[in-house]
């Protein structure tokens, strides 16, 4: 039996709090900005509220304030969430074998992994993934859900107070690209991830993120088949 396996409930809910609070410092700003945006928008509280407990993804909540505002269908908002989201998929592959044994706590932590939540659990220690893997997603939705109703709080104004708050969000990116660099310390998925941008922005702006994507997903499973093939030989 592992020694995280001896963990307490208190101590489990102590370490997710100790590897999530940097996210605090990144999410908390960006989803007040969120907040600020929806108020600003005349969007009502519930829905910034309710975007945050069911969407919950950064980038797609912050599209959907002008699809909200512009009163767009469920279809449009549902293709829209999806294409923004699909990278999410791939985030679960290499945590297959941590996912919590408890089939609702493993659901939620499908649910509600993040770029950012993947960037912690991957660099945790390897006994620490399942029994923290919940309580470190909990924590950071919740990080997200209390700066979104602190935005709805202050309201729109702050946004003229405190220009370019949702930068915040992109400050984070770098942060946890930084310590996963350190943690691991590979290059080509950095330089992989901007050619694969550059690559997407020449042929279209409109679906670029979906685009680069892909292109990551086909080099790296490419990628992988040549390895694969040169181990058999």
């Amino acid at each position: 039996m592992s020694d995280s396996e001896h963990l307490s409930g208190a101590r489990k809910w102590r370490l997710a709090l100790h590897y999530s609070y940097p996210i605090a410092l990144g999410y908390v700003p960006a989803a007040v900005a969120f907040g600020v945006l929806m108020s600003a928008a005349g969007l009502p509280a519930w829905l910034s509220a309710a975007s945050s407990l069911i969407m919950y993804s950064g980038a797609a909540q912050y599209a959907s304030v002008a699809m909200f505002a512009g009163g767009a269908g469920v279809l449009a908002m549902t293709l829209n969430t999806f294409i923004i989201n699909l990278r999410h998929v791939f985030y679960a592959m290499p945590l297959l074998d941590d996912l919590p044994e408890r089939k609702w706590v493993r659901w939620y932590s499908l649910f509600a992994l993040t770029d950012e939540s993947f960037s912690v659990l991957t660099t945790l220690p390897p006994p620490l993934r399942r029994p923290l893997m919940g309580r470190i997603v909990f924590c950071n939705q919740m990080y997200w859900v209390l700066g979104t109703l602190a935005g709805v709080g202050v309201g729109g104004g702050l946004g003229e107070w405190i220009p370019n708050l949702g930068f915040a969000l992109n400050c984070l990116f770098v942060i946890l690209a930084y310590e996963q660099y350190r943690n691991r310390r590979e290059w080509w998925p950095c330089l992989l991830a901007a050619a694969a941008f550059w690559t997407a922005g020449a042929f279209t702006q409109q679906y670029l993120l979906l685009l680069a994507v892909a292109l990551s997903v086909v080099f790296i499973v490419c990628r992988s088949a040549v390895w694969t093939g040169r181990a058999g030989r």
